[in-house]
């Protein structure tokens, strides 16, 4: 049985493989021009390609609204609002306004050059046939197996891991005839899947997470950050499989055992990709000191070309490159809306804000440092509770904030508080991709699925979190 696992990005709503995509050569060709212009403010920062990059936004922001309805155009509504009312404010307007779509331009491109890779994945055999295998382990291995695998699906895939894992996930339990077993087995897998992508949100080079606070933290560079971020993946991850391994459901009925197909060779085209990502990333960062988001962008779409081009050949390739381009970027309309409003909202919107909280900044800086990193643990959950995406908060927040020597705090402890926050608010808050996809493959709201499924894994995993974060700062 064929499975696509093309999904929206934060709909939850499937797409079938099969649909005819709308051609829209002139969105598709203002994202390619936006993802190259972002990358070369990395690699030919003298070009002026920032500036370039951050005028590109709004004509690709006007052909992203032009064919959206309802409640998703309010992210724009809100991004012009803001914009008169700096200008109406009076005095350097346009500064905020530039830093803002200077944000928004960067989660374009970034998400873009990610996208790249999803639809190489989305035509192979081999990342399918490793994604069975994990799914159709035996129960006692399942949860660990779907963890490590959908760790390393998460940084090549992005949300595509959980879309793939998911839908596999589901197709393995459907054969499942016990209704009991059925449903305790389809929760654990789609769990263990949703949490295996949340903990690599704070090391992996190619999250939102990384990318966005290691961006607001010029004095903690990725070669800094990722020994502490793995740790705090290894919480996240090792709370997960400690938490299904003790409260285990209680069946009326032994499960039967079924062998997976295949062996441990059916991981080998995972472990090859994950380095042919990773090895090149990491030597331009430190050959070129250039930042490790800059290595992303160059590295990443260069991969997924080669990918398609072994698949299909140059001829292939070339084609799939023009149906990219004028079909599938186009289809993520929604989310690089909202994505790249809440970039800019986050941004500008501290600009307007901060005249007005400015006498706040001594009372935050005299606060414990300790106390400052244990509350920015809280504040990205409690806000995606209110609806806040995880990107609006933190962009919103950190321009508001003491620098962290102010506030008596390194930058890298800095940096984990707030990937760890991001980190929970992925698994509890009802806006998120991850719990979206994941109450849609269950059948579930994303509410019962980030309050009443994660809720006493998120309060745990939160404690430890926020244990790690202090001690941390205490400690750096």
């Amino acid at each position: 049985m064929a499975l696509s696992f093309r999904f929206p990005f934060l709909s939850a709503r499937t797409a079938r493989a099969d649909t005819p995509l709308r051609a829209e050569p002139l969105l598709g060709a203002a994202l390619v021009l936006l993802t190259v212009l972002v990358a070369l403010k990395d690699w030919a920062p003298a070009t002026g390609a920032g500036f370039g990059a951050a005028l590109m936004v709004p004509p690709v922001i006007l052909l992203l609204a032009l064919r959206l309805r309802g409640r998703r155009l309010n992210f724009v509504w809100v991004a012009l609002a803001l914009t008169v009312a700096l200008w109406a404010r009076g005095g350097d307007w346009t500064a905020p306004v530039l830093a803002g779509l200077g944000s928004a331009a960067f989660i374009g491109a970034f998400f873009c050059a990610l996208a790249t890779l999803r639809a190489a994945a989305e035509t192979s055999t081999a990342i399918r046939a490793c994604g069975r295998y994990l799914a159709a382990q035996p129960p006692g291995r399942r949860y660990l197996a779907l963890t490590m695998g959908g760790q390393a699906f998460s940084v090549l895939l992005n949300y595509g891991s959980i879309a793939l894992l998911g839908s596999l996930a589901v197709a393995s339990s459907e054969r499942e005839p016990d209704p009991e077993i059925r449903f305790h087995r389809t929760r654990r897998m789609l769990l263990a899947v949703q949490r295996a992508f949340v903990s690599v949100l704070p090391w992996s080079p190619l999250s939102f997470a990384v990318a966005i606070t290691g961006g607001l933290l010029p004095g903690a560079p990725y070669s800094a950050t990722l020994g502490p971020a793995l740790v705090t993946g290894a919480i996240i991850a090792g709370t997960g499989w400690a938490m299904d391994q003790i409260f285990k459901p209680k069946l009326s009925r032994t499960p039967a055992r079924h062998q997976p197909e295949g062996g441990l060779s059916a991981l080998l085209p995972l472990a090859l990709l994950l380095a042919l990502l990773g090895v090149p990333v990491w030597l331009l960062h430190d050959t070129f000191e250039v930042r490790v988001v800059g290595a992303v962008l160059l590295v990443v779409p260069l991969l997924a070309v080669g990918w398609v081009m072994l698949q299909e050949g140059a001829r292939g390739a070339a084609r799939r490159g023009r149906q990219f381009t004028t079909r599938e970027l186009p289809r993520y309309r929604p989310e690089l809306t909202l994505l790249m409003m809440a970039g800019y909202i986050g941004t500008a919107g501290a600009g307007l804000l901060a005249p007005h909280v400015a006498g706040f900044a001594p009372w935050i800086a005299a606060l414990p440092g300790p106390l400052i990193l244990g509350a920015l643990v809280w504040f990205i959950p409690v806000t995606g509770q209110l609806g806040m995406n995880p990107i609006l908060g933190v962009t919103l927040l950190f321009p508001l904030l003491p620098t962290p020597e102010a506030m008596g705090v390194s930058p890298v402890a800095l940096f984990v508080a707030i990937t760890a926050g991001w980190c929970i608010s992925g698994i509890t808050s009802p806006f998120t991709a991850t719990t979206l996809l994941t109450g849609n493959f269950a059948g579930k709201s994303a509410l019962h699925v980030g309050l009443k499924w994660n809720g006493a894994y998120a309060a745990v995993t939160g404690v430890l979190l926020t244990l790690w974060a202090v001690g941390f700062g205490l400690w750096s």
